[in-house]
């Protein structure tokens, strides 16, 4: 049995729940994730509840009104719906536990795994892990999955500041729930804040089950599945949702029309008239964009994903998985409550409410009504993955490449020489249903590929890949220390319709240029791909678009016309539009082994991810004790770890002039046979950072 170390668990802000925030004195920061499953609409004393009015009560009380309602902070409601749904969370807690840390903290998280039947890791989504890349949270890429019954101890140093998040790693799991806030301040910040996550939902025991249904096919029963199509006619993979959540509460409508619900609790978010809120937004959710709003407060959007924009007043603006948005909300306005709303991007769309509370109002509902988009007072909505609303509608789109970094003296890097610069083209498309980057599937190896290179067996080229086919191996893209890299990616072919938010780990880059497919200016909708990519390939009816390039010669060796280069936003996951395309740039100064994949959950599980091996021969060391993972049997290059310590009980991976291989081994995606670098690791679990002084703990 793992013993849990009692660790200190303060209130902060979040709409409901409890979170973890370090002194901002101390150096270094410890807490502890207990991932478990649990089932929403159950408490342990009450058992089954079910929701009436706003409030849960036990399963047996037959008139809510003359009983006592159950405190809402100890059930995880959902959606109140009262079948229950089998969920898997951090320390009980939908969304999981808020984490609240300072710039240059050293932050310790214990993750012990409870699951009876699965591994699992966590993912610091966002964070670069420069110097730590083993610590990233991606199984059989920076790490061997945790067992369970195993602890795990996460150990970094915070030298980012915004708002960032934690999930799942492993298959499906981050949306049965293990998903929360991570946020890391400046050590002065006196702005009072609320953390809000929003996320698609729906009723089915497991997200496994999404997975399975949209592999098989969109049949459910003897009936299809409903197209589910965006406002631009894009379509959305049959992700059944039966509803949205805000920090892990909302509502069943039963009718979106006349807005017939369950009457579960939902999430509420104080205020004192007066002052000025930072909201930190952060979509955890499986496929949907989501469009959120105040109603009778403007959102002065300032950040997103960590890097702080020129300021922007807005309705709205639209959130994607994985990405997050900070606003400022001025409670301006009269001291009642006001409707905070969340809706999907689907022409039939889901949605949720919030409260907006100011300090004196009522403990009631709000009765406001969303802002009327008007020809004389049109919406502005922010981050659109297409280029406006249908025409009657009165609201504009800004797009994301738009927007201007607010720190004048970060330029986009720019290559020393022509040698120095690398282009690549990248196209995120499902071709023949192969969900894929450039038509390859990617297969995971059967060990952590930053710290086990030599024992891949899957790569690339070993596989027939090519130009409009597919294939399935251990995709990889390798770059050399400190060349500038330029990401074309796309979203064309015969595989394209659904807009993908492509993430980034390691880095965040610059967003220099985005390119948007044609649409009828009166409709909105979808009627062809831009024109500035060359897809190739069999033809524009039937290109697989996985060896493109720029349909103009002349924009070929850094030439591209329109980028900016001066100002340019920044971020780690971005909308990829349906038939677009957009540019981003690096500077690959952080050795190790990332992930880029599709944040749409199903699609990632799929195959939509590749690595960027950077840097390879500066990778540095894993800890001591570091895990191993591999087949039985296992690869020839660990059988002659074996034979070289015959008498070992447990062997180093370590390539040394005394018992290098005697063929000459090259990592996947690698620049050469590597020598005398040293491997450590053992089957045995992660050993966690020695024991802090009391002086230096934050468990009050």
């Amino acid at each position: 049995m793992v013993f849990l170390a009692v660790l200190a668990i303060l209130a902060v802000s979040v709409g409901s729940g409890l979170g973890y925030e370090c002194d901002r004195a101390a150096s270094v920061c410890e807490t502890t994730l207990v991932i478990e499953k649990r089932l929403t609409m159950m408490r342990d004393v009450e058992e089954q509840v079910y929701p009436y009015n706003g409030k849960i009560y036990k399963y047996d009380v037959v008139d809510p009104s003359k009983a006592t309602p159950i405190p809402t902070d100890e059930v995880m409601t959902a959606d109140g719906w009262e079948e229950n749904r089998l969920v898997v969370v951090a320390n009980e807690t939908l969304s999981g536990p808020p984490i609240i840390v300072y710039k240059g903290q050293r932050l310790i998280i214990h993750v012990i795994n409870m699951l009876y039947s699965d591994t699992l890791t966590i993912h610091w989504h966002g964070l670069h892990q420069s110097g730590t890349p083993w610590m990233d949270g991606v199984p059989f890429v920076t790490q061997c999955p945790i067992l369970s019954g195993q602890k795990f101890t996460y150990d970094f140093t915070l030298d980012q500041t915004g708002t960032y998040w934690y999930h799942s790693h492993v298959g499906n799991q981050r949306t049965k729930g293990i998903n929360g806030a991570l946020v890391i301040r400046e050590r002065d910040q006196t702005m009072k804040e609320h953390i809000m996550t929003v996320q698609d939902w729906n009723h089915f025991w497991g997200a496994d089950m999404d997975h399975l249904k949209l592999k098989y096919g969109d049949f459910w029963n003897r009936v299809p599945e409903e197209t589910r199509t965006s406002v631009d006619g894009g379509f959305f993979d049959p992700f059944y949702a039966t509803s949205v959540l805000i920090n892990g509460r909302g509502r069943y409508y039963t009718n979106t029309t006349t807005g017939e619900n369950n009457g579960a609790p939902l999430s509420v978010f104080s205020v004192v008239r007066g002052e000025a809120y930072r909201f930190r937004v952060i979509n955890v959710g499986a496929i949907y964009p989501i469009r959120v709003s105040v109603d009778n407060h403007p959102l002065t959007l300032v950040a997103s994903d960590g890097y702080d924009v020129k300021p922007v007043d807005a309705e709205s603006f639209i959130i994607n998985p994985g990405e997050r948005y900070d606003f400022i909300l001025t409670a301006n306005q009269s001291a009642t409550n006001y409707w905070i709303r969340a809706e999907t991007l689907e022409t039939k769309l889901h949605r949720v409410e919030a409260i907006l509370r100011y300090s004196g109002a009522p403990e009631a509902e709000p009765t406001t009504s969303k802002r009327p988009c008007t020809p004389t007072e049109r919406c502005l909505v922010v981050n659109c993955p297409f280029s406006s609303y249908p025409l009657g509608e009165h609201t504009d789109c800004l797009r994301f490449d738009h927007l201007r970094s607010a720190v004048d003296d970060d330029p986009a890097p720019e290559p020393t020489s022509a040698d120095t610069f690398k282009e690549h083209y990248l196209n995120f498309a499902l071709p023949t249903e192969i969900s894929s980057i450039n038509g390859i599937e990617f297969e995971d190896p059967p060990v952590s590929a930053l710290t086990q290179p030599y024992e891949i067996e899957t790569s690339c080229d070993k596989v027939d890949c090519g130009e409009d086919k597919t294939c399935k191996c251990t995709h990889s893209l390798t770059t050399k220390h400190n060349d500038v890299v330029q990401l074309v990616l796309m979203n064309m072919g015969i595989g394209t319709g659904d807009a993908h938010p492509v993430h980034l780990h390691g880095y965040s880059f610059y967003v220099l240029k985005m390119g948007y497919a044609t649409y009828n200016k009166t409709t909105a909708k979808y009627i062809s791909r831009n024109m500035d990519i060359d897809c190739r390939g069999g033809g524009e009816a039937t290109s697989y678009c996985n060896n493109a390039t720029w349909s103009n010669p002349n924009w070929q060796g850094n030439n591209v016309p329109g980028l900016e280069l001066k100002n340019p936003p920044r971020k780690d996951t971005l909308i990829v539009p349906s038939g677009g395309y957009a540019i981003i740039r690096i500077k690959a100064d952080n050795p190790g082994v990332w992930i880029m994949h599709c944040h749409i959950q199903y699609h990632a599980t799929l195959g939509m991810k590749m690595l960027l091996n950077s840097s390879y021969p500066l990778h540095p060391s894993p800890p001591v004790g570091f895990p191993v993972c591999h087949d039985f049997p296992p690869s020839p290059f660990r059988e002659n770890l074996y034979s070289c310590h015959p008498t070992t009980k447990v062997p180093h991976q370590t390539v040394t002039d005394v018992h290098r291989p005697t063929t000459t081994l090259e990592p996947f995606g690698g620049e050469g046979p590597i020598v005398g670098r040293r491997r450590r690791g053992s089957r045995n679990a992660y050993i966690p950072a020695p024991e802090l002084p009391e002086s230096q703990r934050n468990n009050q």
